[in-house]
């Protein structure tokens, strides 16, 4: 019956189950004015925004050998140390890059907001697309390899990869739920407690190589077999300039992250371009050091790479002893940095499409903070993205890396050009050196994105190539949708709101209480016509509504239409059509009494047919849907008897909009 056909839970009712778990897993509200105090300072903000590129010399150098190896076999750890070298100098023009940026653009966006300032549209949204998916696989990435790190060491594992993945991307989603100051809190001690087991690593690998007399570790043949490598060595002569360059592509995955603190300035304490350019500069040479020195240590150490174990395991094992401790805490470190580096994304995905909503291109959801001041909505949605694509990539690190590097090197391309206009618009001190630095950098990053395309295109990277245009198609679409609706609401000179005549039908199920309280409403808003509607779907029960209508001598016309086939939704959007020639000018207002229960549970218990009923009437123009509530509860000891307290109106009309453009 139609007193059955919606239920819903008011706010307050909701809090005391689902409000108690949000706050146990999200915490207490954090007020507007406390967002100055949730800043990070330059410790903290180094373990949030710097883990995700420090975190990528646990695979960057993997990268590289998993290129050379399966076609020189042995004879490709001699190209370590050189395509390193080069990536390092890479490394140097980036930072260069981007501490510029900082000072030029503190309110954050990276080659988002450069790209806008100093490029256009059509750049700018290109940089936005790559940003964004390039967060998206930072997630992705991150969490499979630190998986990879678990697995490693704990074999039996191997079958749960993909669950223990998507498990940490809901623990990490979680904890930025939370807050970025509180996540930063949470995740700084695993990530210098890596800083710290890598630098024992490659000090004490390179003091055995050198002064202890450490030799290379024994040729694994089955990993080479495995590979498809030639097990005599290999031959040098094999590897090609393009085999060199789809080598140097993969390693200059070390670079990820790097665009992130110029993405999060807003985030860091005052001054906050100084402060963010610190944490950068320091980034930068964790960074380099560390990723040239594991390269450093392999080439004398010349593990055999392997997909089934990582190089730090491998390298772990001969440096300090299988299965001692200091292994298995370096693989639990790392295992912690990997799947932190999901935090730099977790930190700047969000701010990034916030960014893009608030210029339009991005549903304005993301633009809004949540209850702890951050923007939740951004943080479930990379959440979801990323989880998505751990299962269509079976967790397998390798399998995307290809797709990493096109968004990340089209976004360090875009904000080098970027800012090469900016300093010949702004000509501030110095603006010509820090040109040069930023077209060199323009042209090596431009470089290395051609190389990745052309090199990876067929076996990946023809993903981000397809999909970044269609994230900038997406992008405009939801910008001319908002310039419509902008267009559609904005008040011409002079205009004023006409008043239109008013029919007002109740839709009467059983005749009780909340059908009463119902018509009692209709009636308050004095309208010109006012209809009862019941749907009928037999001779007795029209008897039956007849006969309690009139036992209540409710001064309201009740009009029975039949539904053969007993449906609700078809005959009442009939009978309105009716109305609306009978009154062509009429607004119509449908109210529909509902239940309100104390328990979600209780909800399950009854039809849920009005919900599609009042999506259909919101469809229609002139048309407004109000609910009129009955409590069905009694928390302070109220007599059920009594009058309801409270009337609550949800309307809606479909020329409208709750954005105002």
């Amino acid at each position: 019956m139609l007193h059955d056909l919606s239920t819903r839970r008011t706010p307050g009712h909701d809090e005391p189950m689902f409000g108690s778990l949000k706050r146990i897993f999200v915490g207490a509200p954090i007020a507007s004015s406390e967002e100055q105090h949730q800043r990070l300072g330059k410790p903290t903000a180094l373990a949030v925004f710097a883990s995700d590129a420090i975190s990528s010399t646990a695979y960057a150098t993997e990268e590289i050998l998993l290129v050379l190896v399966p076609v020189a076999g042995m004879a490709a750890l001699g190209e370590l140390t050189p395509i390193s070298l080069v990536v390092v100098v890479l490394l140097v023009l980036v930072i260069s890059s981007y501490r510029q940026t900082i000072y030029a653009y503190p309110n954050g966006g990276g080659s988002y907001v450069v790209s806008r300032e100093n490029l256009g549209e059509n750049p700018s949204l290109v940089a936005g697309a790559s940003l964004l998916v390039d967060y998206i696989l930072t997630v992705a990435v991150s969490i499979s390899a630190g998986t990879a790190a678990i697995v490693s060491a704990f074999p039996g594992l191997i079958p749960y990869r993909v669950p223990m993945c998507i498990g940490f991307i809901v623990l990490m989603m979680l904890a930025n739920l939370r807050g970025l100051k509180e996540a930063g809190r949470l995740f700084a001690g695993p990530t210098y407690l890596y800083v710290v087991s890598l630098t024992l690593l490659i000090s004490w690998g390179l003091y055995q190589v050198f002064f202890r007399d450490l030799g290379p570790i024994p040729v694994n043949e089955a990993s080479l077999e495995e590979l498809g490598a030639p097990l005599d060595g290999g031959a040098l002569s094999l590897i090609t300039v393009m085999l060199l360059l789809r080598a140097f592509s993969s390693g200059a995955v070390a670079l990820t992250g790097i665009e992130a603190i110029s993405n999060g300035v807003p985030a860091f304490r005052p001054p906050e371009s100084r402060n963010a350019s610190r944490t950068l500069i320091v980034m930068g040479l964790i960074l380099g050091i560390f990723f040239f020195g594991i390269a450093v240590l392999s080439n004398h150490l010349e593990p055999t790479v392997s997909e089934e174990e990582t190089i730090l395991s491998i390298l772990g094992t001969a440096v300090f002893g299988a299965s001692t401790p200091m292994y298995y805490i370096l693989q639990f470190f790392t295992f912690a940095i990997l799947i932190l580096a999901a935090n730099t994304a977790f930190a700047d995905f969000p701010r990034v499409a916030s960014i893009i909503a608030a210029d339009g291109y991005l549903p304005r959801q993301l633009a809004n903070r949540g209850d702890r001041l951050v923007f939740s909505n951004g943080v479930i949605l990379l959440a979801g993205v990323a989880v998505l694509l751990i299962v269509g990539f079976g967790g397998i690190t390798s399998a995307l890396i290809p797709l990493y590097a096109v968004g990340v090197f089209c976004g360090f391309t875009l904000s080098q050009v970027g800012m090469v206009r900016h300093h010949g618009k702004v000509r501030e001190p110095h603006w010509q050196m820090n040109r040069v630095f930023n077209a060199v950098g323009a042209v090596a990053t431009f470089i290395v994105l051609i190389v990745v395309v052309v090199s990876k295109f067929t076996i990946g990277a023809w993903v981000p190539v397809v999909l970044i245009p269609l994230i900038v198609v997406v992008f405009k679409a939801i910008h001319r949708h908002y310039k419509r609706v902008g267009r559609a609401l904005k008040v011409p000179q002079g205009y004023r709101s006409r008043r239109h005549p008013h029919t007002v039908v109740v839709l009467v199920g059983e005749v009780h209480r909340a059908v009463l309280d119902a018509v009692t409403y209709a009636r308050s808003l004095a309208p010109e016509h006012l209809i009862a509607l019941h749907v009928s779907h037999d001779e007795e029960d029209q008897e039956k509504a007849q006969a309690a209508w009139a036992s209540f001598d409710v001064p309201v016309d009740l009009r029975i239409i039949f539904s053969a086939y007993r449906e609700i939704t078809g005959p009442v959007m009939r009978f309105i059509d009716e109305l609306d020639e009978e009154h062509a000018d009429d607004i119509v207002t449908v109210v529909l009494p509902e239940f309100v229960f104390e328990h979600w549970w209780e909800e399950l218990l009854h039809n849920q047919s009005a919900l599609w009923l009042k999506a259909r009437l919101r469809s229609r123009p002139h048309t407004v849907v109000t609910n009129v509530p009955i409590h069905l509860y009694d928390l302070a000891g109220d007599d059920l008897s009594a009058p309801s307290s409270k009337v609550e109106a949800a309307s809606a009309a479909s020329a409208g909009s709750d954005e105002g453009g």
